[in-house]
């Protein structure tokens, strides 16, 4: 991402100047990261799976008990074209990473509980940055992962919902930044593989029966459900990797052929180097980078 920021931000349906104030001191996202997100990507103007980020969105909402306007879906698109426009992202060239931020909204009173029967307006907000391309480093030579220390318990029903609440997330790459890594990945509390701080990890290995395989964790391991990730076992059935969602480890990751991490906006980096030690032959395999090429033609089809 380029360090210039937005010019725009859009709040409650209304396009502003960014640099404006534009929360209440109050707003329950500010004081307690009380809120949801989805980020998404719009290449010339037009949103991959904006459908899909919705419907994540709704899920999130309604597992944080936080009440969306029953048109939601239609408030969010228009935003994100009316900011697409004042950004200048809207033409052919355009290429825009999308963040849709909600929190509860504003509540004067202390505590963490939300008022009972009193109906908070939920805050909406959209943002949108210029995408870059990853550094070239990344792609010819991949990134480096390190298990963080962070714990991920499978039990804990937030682990599937995306919300704003993101210290650990902030914890785990300042781990990664100091052990000179890239990114950061976590591990259950049983020590099997979780995700990564903003992505899905994904191996390419042979299976048991010498067939190659595209494996990922399963939801169940306090995994978000992303929408690449889904993409992506789709396309590993239709070009010959066979899919597996399962209770992975660190050795699987290690002994891998290939590993990969998938986003919405990045989507796919290979991983060549976990804990310090190379995955694989210590560079992008060929499964990864059809992967990305094959991924990069759906944003080009919006």
């Amino acid at each position: 991402m380029s360090g210039e920021g937005p010019r725009f931000v859009c709040v409650d349906g209304d396009v502003l100047p960014a640099d404006a104030r534009q929360l209440s001191v109050t707003d329950r996202g500010f004081q307690l990261g009380d809120g949801i997100f989805e980020t998404l990507r719009a290449k010339g103007g037009r949103c991959t799976e904006l459908p899909e980020h919705v419907a994540r969105l709704r899920r999130s909402a309604a597992g944080m008990a936080i009440e969306l306007p029953d048109d939601v879906d239609v408030r969010v698109a228009d935003g994100i074209a009316r900011l697409l426009a004042a950004e200048g992202y809207d033409g052919p060239d355009g290429d825009a990473s999308i963040r849709i931020t909600v929190s509860r909204g504003a509540w004067a009173a202390r505590g963490l509980l939300p008022p009972r029967d009193v109906h908070l307006a939920p805050t909406i907000v959209i943002q949108a940055w210029r995408v870059e391309p990853p550094p070239a480093g990344h792609l010819e030579h991949g990134i480096s992962l390190v298990a963080s220390a962070v714990r991920r318990d499978p039990q804990n029903p937030i682990a599937t919902l995306k919300t704003t609440s993101r210290a650990d997330y902030v914890y785990a790459r300042l781990e990664a930044r100091r052990a000179g890594a890239d990114d950061a990945l976590f591990l259950t509390i049983t020590g099997h593989l979780s995700e990564a701080t903003t992505a899905n990890v994904f191996l390419v290995r042979a299976g048991a029966d010498g067939a190659l395989e595209l494996a990922t964790p399963a939801l169940d391991c306090a995994i978000l459900p992303g929408t690449t990730r889904s993409w992506l076992l789709r396309w590993g059935e239709s070009v010959g990797l066979r899919p597996v969602e399962g209770w992975l480890t660190p050795d699987e990751l290690a002994a891998a052929h290939e590993a990969f991490l998938s986003s919405s906006v990045a989507g796919i980096l290979p991983v060549t180097r976990f804990n310090g030690h190379p995955v694989g032959d210590g560079m992008p395999g060929p499964w990864t980078r059809r992967a990305r090429a094959d991924r990069e033609a759906v944003f080009g089809k919006g």
